[in-house]
């Protein structure tokens, strides 16, 4: 069955155009003439992809990309934009869309965005160079083949969800779903529904049955990302699954059968979690039984020029573009704190602003390199960052896990820890503090 693409636009022309360059491309596609209509749809979480305009009367595409992102967390957004409002990208890329199309632009570019982002689905892609990455993707194709749950440990941006994608890709149930949780991203009380699902009426607003990302799992692989931000509660039902591979629907009478294979995720040291009791023990050796660690960027630094050569290519709107010397440089010796996501969001932003090469005031690179760091500690690093995080977006505590790549629980977390490590000390004096956002 084709990918479904949903196509948002309030022109009838470039609706009628998109349909048929995506029929010419092999793939269905349903169109809407404005956001409302689009969030209206019965099954939107079905589609494949949403291609969406930014300028549209009383709900412009930004609003309309905040609030199916709500709805629908992983669905792939891609934005279309006019020439001068370039920001309007950069602001949508930030809140979550994977890419942009500039009008006007061509079939080709169409092709190629789309083909991308819906194949890479699919098809996983690991892009490294370092010795450190080719012994971890051998040992990770080496594990695909066994049927044992894999946790993979890593810094926040490193690329642990890539790698579980691969896994999945690698292994004998690669033509199953991959279906993959945020543990930090959904609220503690519908984190069980959204797992296991719910029967009709089994609790008030739940009108009808709804099936659990394990059950969507069955007969494939099932991400647990973030594993260390689930409620203990809900660690002792998880452990029954892995161990009775069966779940109970929120509202059920009788266990239901699943075949699914266990990948978790985090960016904690899981055995100091399971010391400071807040994390089962019993539940960390179910999970550990084959661990995965993703080195940090600074430690693969052979790996930054192909994912610089990789992220020109996927952002550049179809568009040749190069970088100087100066400017590959910058970034060969920056402090990459964010890893590998911090990385593609800088060069999204340079390849969008770009006039054709990039430049090193094209980056925005203010901080320093590796080679002006004073010593401290990783603690003193991490507070620093996300200090000027928060200083860099007013406060804003959702922008800034967007682009520290943590949940905003995580980041107030660390705040809290902040403020009990020094209580005497001046509070934090960023613009927009108090903001609640």
């Amino acid at each position: 069955m084709p990918a479904q693409v949903l196509i948002v636009d309030d022109e009838p022309e470039m609706r009628l155009a998109l349909r048929e360059a995506l029929v010419r491309m092999g793939y269905a596609s349903e169109s809407a003439a404005n956001p409302e209509e689009a969030l209206a749809l019965k099954g939107v979480e079905n589609f494949s992809l949403v291609i969406t305009d930014m300028k549209m009367p009383r709900m412009d595409g930004l609003e309309f990309l905040k609030q199916l992102r709500q709805r629908v967390p992983a669905l792939p957004v891609v934005v279309i934009t006019g020439f001068g409002t370039v920001e309007n990208a950069v602001t949508a890329m930030k809140e979550g869309a994977l890419d942009y199309l500039m009008k006007p632009f061509s079939f080709t570019a169409l092709r190629k965005v789309v083909e991308r982002i819906l194949k890479g689905r699919t098809e996983p892609g690991m892009i490294y160079r370092s010795q450190p990455m080719k012994d971890l993707v051998e040992k990770a194709v080496r594990t695909a083949q066994s049927e044992a749950t894999v946790l993979i440990y890593g810094e926040s941006g490193t690329g642990k969800e890539l790698l579980a994608r691969l896994i999945h890709a690698s292994s004998n149930r690669s033509s199953g779903s991959f279906v993959a949780v945020n543990c930090a991203a959904i609220p503690d009380n519908l984190l069980e529904s959204e797992l296991f699902g719910h029967e009709k009426g089994a609790f008030t607003g739940a009108q009808e049955k709804r099936i659990g990302r394990f059950e969507m799992a069955n007969g494939g692989t099932i991400l647990l990302d973030e594993i260390s931000e689930m409620p203990l509660t809900l660690q002792a039902k998880l452990l029954r699954v892995i161990q009775e591979r069966e779940i109970d629907r929120v509202g059920g009478t009788k266990p239901l059968p699943v075949d699914i294979r266990v990948v978790a995720t985090t960016n904690r040291d899981l055995k100091k979690e399971v010391e400071e009791g807040r994390f089962r023990e019993d539940l960390f050796y179910r999970l550990n039984v084959l661990p995965l660690e993703i080195p940090p960027l600074r430690e693969r630094r052979e790996d930054i020029e192909p994912l610089v050569e990789h992220f020109m290519s996927r952002y550049s709107g179809g568009r040749e573009l190069s970088i100087t010397r100066d400017a590959m440089t910058r970034i060969r010796e920056h402090v990459w704190k964010g890893n590998v996501r911090e990385l593609e969001n800088i060069m999204q932003r340079a390849c969008i602003l770009s006039d054709g090469e990039i430049a090193t005031a094209t980056l925005g690179l203010g901080e320093k390199t590796v080679r002006e760091m004073t010593p401290g500690t990783v603690k003193d690093t991490e507070r620093a960052l996300i200090l000027k995080t928060l200083e860099e977006t007013d406060g804003n505590k959702s922008q800034a896990a967007r682009i520290l790549g943590v949940s905003v629980r995580t980041l107030r977390n660390k705040l809290k820890l902040y403020d009990r490590a020094n209580p005497e000390a001046e509070k934090f004096s960023y613009p927009g503090i108090g903001k609640t956002r």
